[in-house]
């Protein structure tokens, strides 16, 4: 074994240094941003606010999702759905929504066959509901030959989509993701309050140093990197966008559920977190 003695950090090891501005208050930050990804297709263009509800089954709901796409936000909708949930849920969200959509479609990864059972599954969905931009492939461990492999099929499959797959925590695993076709790498080991794998595994990486290693290692192969797990309060997500990550991941944090309603940190809209621009 190799014991890594350099310094790791977590969210709650550092403070954001505060920097004169010439903004006149925090309300008029700007959280829209532009990405523009390359696919086998030719490039792909997105605005919005970059965070994203997680595709736990409880949160990433078309709910969500409606309630996201208001604040220009995205949401990674569970891949339990079936195809008819998703033809009724879609073309009752395309009634009241407008603009970019907001709906992350998700897949996983399992044996040859489950793995056909998600590929054909996605494409009878996305074939029919073309404006759905983003795939996220969401695997639990992403240190597998087998998940380049199959990142590298999804990609020839849907060439025309952003390409969001994950999880790894390192440098080496997040251009070996990209070089098969992600766009997005989505980052993660553990950080997350109800997850286990510290404890059952003891595999994980401080969630900043993730980010700040990964990011760099994204950018420089035109890829970008979304965070996943860790933020606590809206404080660990301006950290997060300042070690250079370019969306976040919200799940357990994001949503107090009371009767019907959906609330968000600080208030029912999401504009009350305010991100100063990285």
């Amino acid at each position: 074994m190799k014991i890594e003695d350099d310094v790791k950090l977590d969210f709650a090891d550092v403070l954001i240094r505060p920097k004169r501005s010439n903004l006149e208050s925090r309300s008029k930050v700007n959280l829209n941003r532009t990405f523009k990804f390359k696919t086998r297709d030719g490039e792909a263009v997105w605005t919005g606010v970059p965070v994203m509800a997680s595709n736990m089954d409880t949160i990433g709901t078309f709910r969500m999702a409606t309630a996201l796409q208001d604040h220009g936000a995205l949401c990674a909708v569970h891949k339990y759905y079936s195809k008819d949930e998703w033809d009724t849920e879609m073309f009752g969200w395309l009634r009241n929504n407008s603009g970019q959509c907001g709906v992350v479609y998700t897949m996983g990864m399992g044996d040859a066959n489950s793995n056909m059972n998600e590929i054909q599954k996605a494409q009878d969905i996305l074939d029919t509901h073309r404006h759905i931009q983003f795939i996220c492939i969401d695997v639990a461990n992403g240190y597998t030959e087998k998940f380049v492999r199959y990142v590298e099929f999804v990609r020839k499959t849907f060439p025309r989509h952003i390409l969001i797959a994950g999880n790894v925590v390192t440098r080496e695993m997040t251009e070996a993701l990209i070089l098969a076709g992600a766009n997005i790498v989505k980052i993660g080991i553990g950080p997350g309050s109800v997850c286990t794998t510290r404890k059952v595994a003891g595999v994980g990486y401080p969630q900043l140093s993730c980010i700040m290693e990964c990011a760099d290692a994204a950018h420089g192969l035109g890829g970008y990197v979304l965070s996943d797990g860790g933020c606590t309060c809206p404080g660990d997500v301006a950290k997060a966008f300042g070690s250079c990550g370019c969306s976040n991941y919200w799940n357990n944090w994001l949503t107090c559920r009371i009767g019907s309603a959906i609330y968000l940190p600080g208030g029912p809209s999401l504009l009350n977190l305010r991100v100063f621009e990285y």
